[in-house]
């Protein structure tokens, strides 16, 4: 709801408060932003007192000697008046002069909320939403600004964006021009944020804020796997489950800015924004800029508050079409079982295999079109090399259809190689200075997507590929990032070389509008290098994204780990890889790359037709089991339990289904710490649950010599003999096996059964060598255990059902 009482403005959602008022100099003061208040009476308590100017500063005017803008909270600040803080909004008028003064005009409330016209943005197909749109003038000039505050109540969420509006008789240069700005009145704040590199996404890191400025930010032309936008801000004394604490994200794709400023005055400024670094776009008379929308929310519980309202508002608010709460297809992707290497037959074997484990959808990548035998070529030329498709993209997909597979395609049409009939032919389509050295990434270059010749070549190239391939899906990748910019200054001077990231990223988005459009029914996932565009802004048309290009289960559950604080399971892609893995040679058993992978949208990347007759038997029953709780592991509420640096521990939940999956990950084996707890949160406290682990077997033969210690005749580690006893002596999983209440599941949790220490082992004993796992299944029950008494016995028991 939006209330508005005189000059206060309260935004309430259903756990909070966002209050500022409009003070007599016409300024937006914040008041509030945390848990939920009533200002119906007694706001006089939060208003700061300013009764004097403090010295060696601003006062702002004759009129308000009293205030000095550095010290006070506000909803925008700019540059000229005495603000020295960063400002939400630095322009230059048509006049040269940089000051910027906007005091408060006019303040509307709508019901649902206005789209960006120019950028995507989030909705609410409900129409539940409010939005309240505030006007506001520049002084001197005539400038004026839109701050635009959309309340989304069931999800705890405000989004912000801001239009600026050229009513000048000339052209305003924008030098910065932000999402949001949030003024704390404390200064003892942690800020999380979430950084990295290619197969290296998502790494968590905390800065205890101290005076200065703290920046997270990408300058590579993305959001980028260096510092993806979402970020946290807490208390020191804020954890997981406890604490006050906000969460921030931007619906964009392009080059993003969040900086943290703690002030001489114990204030706290937090800013969200396009990167204001080498950032310059010129508006003309008449004409207005929209920024991207910025995603606020609070939570008085910790972190886990956080993501949950940022899980509830991606799935419910950005993620649309078709495939929102539609269960995503288990698919196998060529890519690490051949890279460039393979032939029609190679491919339709892996399909046929792929078939018989229950697999859904087979994923063509790299290497089918143009001459790309490597990645040094054919960027561009969207046409099937003959040579390994020799009845093209058309008679390969009726060959997988014809197995019962769905038929899914790799393309990366923002990209041309030099060496391909596209750059030959436009060479000018290439973003790259003229008669200047160029740099490239994976020997490509980037097409120029601020060109609607170029939106149009990739438009009608996809969906030629899209029609012949009768595609079901598409996995649209992106492999470097923006180096060189150009100025186009003799083709528009409006297109600064300032403006070019945000330009491309707006043609990018025409391109992805269209097809997403043309083609509603195909199950788009967004890949950059892995992680390197991970963003609202590309989850607006594709409503899953890889996460990373490192299949590597351990490394993989940290990357999703750092993914799960902002965004939910069921827009993360995970893959099940070969052993030793790709990308680091770690070997991991085919149990813990499962599980990890489990906990996103499942997929296989490795091949399966060189797999033993046991691995496929494994995946199999993966595949079988994954289908019965698929729709609770994609869309489940997923909770963090534990990650300690060792272990990791995850729940995901679904109140419909009843269903639950934990997972227990061990990174390293200690030795002689037998005992460990599974404690689950977020269950139904007054309901019953069936606990039980799933079942599967390993080698005897990791016991290694350890095999005498029970053998009747001397086994020689690796011999004839050891091969033979492994093969017929399989080694099965403890057994764990409840049936509890949800308050003792999540009040005191399972003990579960003692670790193999290197004393004795049987039956009962969990074996956890490094990398080891478990998933662990809770399934609601109808009823409590009934409950027998033994005539001569005063003990009660409970049985089981």
């Amino acid at each position: 709801m939006i209330w508005k009482y005189d000059t206060i403005f309260h935004l309430e959602t259903k756990n909070t408060s966002y209050c500022f008022r409009c003070m007599k100099s016409g300024h937006l003061e914040h008041l509030h932003y945390g848990a939920k208040i009533s200002v119906e009476r007694g706001i006089d308590a939060i208003i700061e007192k300013h009764n004097f100017t403090p010295g060696c500063s601003i006062a702002y005017s004759k009129e308000y000697p009293n205030i000095t803008m550095e010290d006070v909270s506000l909803e925008v600040s700019s540059v000229g008046k005495g603000d020295v803080r960063e400002p939400m909004i630095d322009l230059i008028h048509s006049d040269g002069s940089r000051t910027c003064d906007f005091i408060f005009e006019d303040a509307e409330v709508i019901h649902g909320k206005q789209e960006i016209a120019t950028l995507p943005s989030s909705y609410d197909e409900k129409g539940n939403c409010m939005s309240l749109i505030l006007t506001l003038k520049d002084k001197n000039s005539a400038v004026k600004i839109e701050l635009i505050y959309t309340v989304f109540e069931e999800c705890d969420v405000i989004t912000r964006s801001m239009r600026v509006c050229n009513h000048e008789d000339g052209d305003i240069r924008i030098l910065r021009a932000l999402s949001m700005q949030l003024d704390l009145d404390e200064e003892d704040y942690v800020v999380t944020g979430f950084h990295g590199t290619w197969a290296r996404e998502m790494q968590m890191s905390k800065h205890a804020l101290v005076p200065g400025i703290h920046v997270n930010d990408s300058k590579t032309g993305f959001s980028s796997n260096r510092c993806n936008p979402f970020f946290m801000i807490g208390k020191k004394y804020t954890g997981e489950t406890h604490g006050e604490c906000y969460g921030g994200n931007l619906v964009y794709s392009g080059n993003h800015y969040e900086a943290f400023e703690v002030t001489p005055y114990q204030k706290t400024r937090v800013l969200s924004g396009i990167n204001p670094a080498h950032f310059e776009l010129i508006v003309s008379p008449g004409d207005k800029f929209e920024t991207p929308e910025a995603v606020l929310t609070f939570s008085a519980k910790g972190y886990e508050g956080i993501s949950k309202n940022m899980h509830r508002f991606v799935r419910e608010h950005v993620v649309r079409g078709k495939w929102k709460k539609k269960e995503r297809p288990i698919l196998v992707n060529s890519w690490e079982s051949f890279y460039f290497k393979f032939n029609e037959s190679k491919l339709c074997s892996l399909a046929a295999d792929a078939k018989k484990l229950g697999i859904e959808l087979f994923v063509l990548d790299d290497g089918w079109f143009g001459k790309r035998d490597d990645d040094t070529s054919s960027l561009g030329d969207w046409t099937p090399d003959k040579n390994k498709l020799p009845r093209g993209l058309k008679g390969l997909s009726r060959k997988i259809r014809s197995l019962g597979l769905d038929f899914g395609i790799w393309v990366e049409p923002e990209m041309v190689s030099e060496n391909s009939s596209c750059y030959r032919k436009h060479p000018d389509w290439a973003l790259k200075p003229e008669a200047k050295e160029h740099s490239t990434g994976r020997n490509q270059f980037l097409l120029d997507l601020t060109r609607t010749e170029v939106q149009d070549y990739i438009i009608e190239s996809m969906r030629r590929v899209f029609t012949e391939g009768s595609v079901s899906y598409v996995k649209w990748d992106m492999n470097r990032n923006i180096s060189d910019v150009i100025a186009e200054l003799g083709i528009d001077y409006h297109h600064t070389a300032g403006s070019y990231p945000h330009r491309y990223c707006m043609g990018l988005y025409r391109v992805l509008e269209t097809l997403t459009n043309d083609f509603p029914d195909i199950l788009f996932e967004s890949c950059a290098s892995g992680g390197n565009r991970f963003d609202l802004g590309m989850l607006c048309y594709m409503p899953q994204i890889w996460a990373s290009d490192n299949t590597d289960a351990v490394s993989r559950a940290q990357i999703q780990n750092g993914y799960s604080y902002g965004y939910p399971m069921s827009v993360i892609s995970a893959h099940v890889s070969g052993s030793p893995n790709h990308q680091t040679l770690r070997n991991t058993n085919l149990e813990t790359r499962f599980n990890v992978a489990a906990f996103g949208l499942l997929g296989y990347e490795c091949n399966l037709s060189e797999l033993t007759k046991e691995e496929k038997e494994k995946i199999k029953g993966q595949i079988a089991f994954y289908k019965s709780f698929r729709y609770s592991l994609q869309f489940g509420e997923f909770t963090r339990i534990k990650d300690n640096g060792n272990v990791i521990q995850w729940l995901l939940y679904e109140k419909e289904t009843g269903q639950g999956i934990a997972l227990f990950l061990q990174k390293e084996a200690i030795p002689n710490q037998p005992h460990a707890k599974l404690r689950l949160r977020n269950l139904e406290p007054g309901q019953m649950y069936h606990f039980s682990n799933l079942q599967s077997t390993f080698h005897i033969k990791e016991f290694g010599d350890l095999i005498n210690m029970i053998s009747p005749v001397h086994i020689k580690r690796n011999s004839m003999l050891h091969a033979l006893v492994d093969r017929f002596k399989k080694m099965g999983y403890e057994v764990e096996e409840y049936t509890c209440s949800g308050t003792l599941l999540c009040n005191s949790g399972v003990r579960l059964k003692e670790v193999f220490c290197g004393i004795g082992y049987n039956e009962e004993t969990r074996h956890m060598p490094d990398f080891s796992s478990r998933l662990y299944c809770i399934e609601e029950c109808s009823s409590f255990p009934e409950i027998q008494r033994e005539e001569e016995s005063d003990i009660v028991y409970l049985e089981n059902e």
